[in-house]
């Protein structure tokens, strides 16, 4: 009788455990089947309360990657303001001779990362309804607004050619919508097998020396083509084989954004039927009180920027934003000033700024640390930001296989039960894969998480994912 009245108190028992209690034992079971126990930190609030349901060395900073641009997102938008916009403005500087400006053209960048072939096209046709076909004089760049170093801290030699690592200018340029400022885009068309593959690019050369080392082979042999920027110079090499009949694109970084944008705006204003004497130069200069306003180039609005940033996380767009918000709050638009107005943002929605360590706004530098903790609490605080429906929107979406909406998290999530259920920003650089957003429970209940690896090779992101599902299972 004693034995059956023991067995029934610990039913009972065991019957009114925390059900939060069960919950987290579930998840901490799968946290460590899946990733282990070490160099890992998981984290994972009620978004309305903000209160911790579970976390594993969630206050132990590891480095965030793109997660990162959660951060910085937020902060340009509540200190930018979602309607804020970049500049770019055109000036002559000089006397008329009939259609000639003897004198110079400057263009002084904003940190657009918007400006492309199209602007420099009504930049022309601006000089030509000012009466103006042929220049004199100069063209002259004016980048002034930003100082300090073009490549933020961490960029490591092996990389600067790629997109991901562009250098940072006031005056630069994009080739295409996704905005990778600081990039040209180079195509490779497959000619005749034996034949060299004709090579070309967006929107121009710019300034670049394009060394074409590729060949076009039969159609069954496997496409080789590289395309890399030699360290330390303009010159980009194109290597490798192109099957008959196929093309490729890749893009990559400009030496100098600031002379190569200088570069690109004349081949196309002379394309455009504008006329330099042949002694004119292309440099940085600051724009005299003397010059003439003729036309000011306004960016799409900062909210809709947001898209591209997120979406595909895009490291040039954060370079600019950290360096504007410096230049705006703290009147140096550097990247150490810029990082300062991040902190501040930070403090002012009550984030513990001694957790987190930054040495850029993208994510790409190893020298980043944060807690998830820390992650899991801005992704609340972001509900408090009025621009937080920007942000949410602008996130990629899990199993969405379009890549506007999808983004980095297009291939990911992909079972009918988990689509859509997935709203977050995913980071990765070597040795580190992170993600963290929210995510859209059984229970109906969203809840932001955190989940972050770093120094294990054999992590994988379906185990970041498993995790992930298990938490919308659980709660």
């Amino acid at each position: 009788m004693k034995t059956k009245l023991i067995l029934s108190i610990i039913v009972l028992l065991l019957l009114n455990l925390p059900f939060q209690f069960v919950q987290a034992t579930a998840l901490e079971t799968i946290v460590q089947t899946q990733l282990g126990n070490e160099n890992i930190s998981v984290s994972i609030r009620e978004i309305n309360s903000g209160e911790m349901l579970f976390e594993k060395n969630g206050d132990i900073a590891m480095k965030p990657a793109s997660t990162l641009k959660l951060l910085t997102s937020s902060a340009a938008l509540e200190m930018l303001g979602s309607d804020y916009q970049f500049q770019t403005k055109l000036y002559i500087d000089g006397e008329m001779e009939g259609n000639t400006l003897n004198g110079d053209v400057y263009i002084k960048g904003g940190g657009d990362p918007t400006l492309q072939k199209k602007d420099f096209t009504m930049m022309a046709s601006i000089l030509k309804f000012n009466g103006i076909h042929q220049i004199n004089g100069n063209l002259f760049g004016d980048d002034s607004l930003f100082s300090g170093d073009q490549l933020t801290p961490g960029i490591a030699k092996e990389d600067e050619s790629y997109y991901f690592a562009a250098r940072t200018s006031a005056l630069t340029m994009s080739p295409d919508n996704d905005y990778d400022a600081g990039t040209i885009l180079i195509h490779v068309n497959a000619t005749n097998a034996g034949a060299k593959p004709a090579v070309t690019v967006e929107p121009s050369t710019s300034g670049m020396i394009i060394n074409n080392q590729a060949m076009t082979v039969n159609r069954n042999q496997q496409n080789t083509i590289e395309i890399l920027r030699q360290y330390g110079t303009n010159e980009v090499i194109v290597t490798g084989n192109i099957p008959y009949e196929t093309t490729f694109k890749d893009w990559v970084t400009l030496f100098d954004p600031t002379i190569n944008t200088l570069h690109a705006i004349k081949d196309n204003f002379e394309q455009n039927g504008l006329e330099f004497i042949k002694t004119s130069k292309l440099e940085r200069k600051l724009v005299p009180k003397s010059a003439k306003s003729l036309y000011t180039k306004h960016s799409l609005p900062l909210a809709s920027l947001m898209y591209p940033f997120l979406k595909f996380s895009n490291n040039s767009m954060a370079d600019i934003f950290i360096k504007t918000m410096g230049n705006e709050f703290n009147g140096k638009g550097d990247t150490n000033e810029g990082l300062n107005a991040l902190e501040e943002y930070g403090i002012s929605i009550g984030l513990n700024m001694d957790n987190w360590s930054l040495q850029d706004g993208s994510g790409m530098s190893h020298g980043n640390k944060v807690t998830a903790n820390e992650l899991t609490l801005l992704l609340v605080k972001m509900r408090d930001n009025p621009a937080y429906k920007i942000i949410h929107s602008s996130l990629p979406i899990g199993g969405q296989s379009e890549r506007n909406i999808g983004g980095s998290l297009k291939n990911r999530f992909n079972e009918e039960k988990y689509r859509n259920r997935v709203i977050a920003k995913t980071g990765h650089i070597s040795g580190v894969y992170t993600l963290a957003g929210y995510l859209e429970a059984n229970s109906g209940r969203t809840y932001a998480f955190a989940i972050m690896t770093q120094n294990q090779s054999s992590i994988r992101l379906n185990a970041i994912d498993e995790v992930v599902k298990k938490m919308i299972v659980k709660y």
